[in-house]
């Protein structure tokens, strides 16, 4: 009696879910760092090349580029927002929202490349400025309170200040020094300290 043959079986599907988001990890880290250096109108395929895929994959999972756009601007803030959790853990408050600050240049340095869809006016990206405000402001609000709390900063700053100030350090022109920038959130930094309660 002849044998029945097994049917071709496909990949499992969390096996595919799997690869699948390891495609798009890959083509959001290879797109923030093709934007910041040759802006949002870079090829795609250049996006693939650096992520190691094709480009046909590229457009699976983000049919337009203001799909990508917008994922990689949203990624990128909800890093730097969940780093405060993180470093409150791990610093004192008045040296947890130090390293938070400069996580959030290196934020604001990154996206210099996205800069120029975000502020287009395109209604693709329309909402990014709420959810900037949503996940980012909460965070550096409570490392603010714990470290006035702490007497480790001045009691007259707020988040709006430092958000301000530190997005203007990183949106230089093309003399942009990233070295400079960060002396510059050094003498911030300093500046937060003086003044506050525990330093009396």
């Amino acid at each position: 009696m002849a044998k029945t043959r097994e049917p071709v079986r496909d990949e499992p599907e969390p096996a595919k879910r799997a690869d699948a988001k390891r495609n798009v990890e890959a083509l959001l880290k290879a797109a923030l760092a093709v934007f910041a250096k040759s802006g949002v109108d870079a090829p795609v395929r250049d996006i693939a090349e650096k992520a190691g895929v094709g480009v046909g994959t590229v457009y699976r999972h983000f049919p337009q580029r203001s799909d990508l756009i917008v994922a990689v601007f949203q990624q990128e803030v909800d890093a730097c927002a969940d780093a405060a959790a993180a470093l409150s853990a791990k610093h004192a408050p008045g040296e947890a929202l130090a390293q938070w600050l400069y996580r959030y240049l290196d934020f604001v340095s990154a996206k210099r490349g996205l800069a120029a869809a975000l502020h287009s006016g395109d209604p693709a990206y329309s909402a990014l400025p709420t959810y900037f405000d949503k996940r980012l402001r909460p965070a550096l609000r409570g490392l603010l309170d714990a470290a006035i709390a702490a007497g480790e900063i001045r009691s007259d700053v707020e988040p709006n200040m430092l958000i301000s100030a530190v997005a203007s350090l990183g949106a230089g022109g093309r003399q942009w020094d990233p070295a400079k920038a960060r002396s510059i959130l050094a003498l911030v930094i300093d500046g937060l300290r003086y003044g506050a309660a525990g330093k009396r």
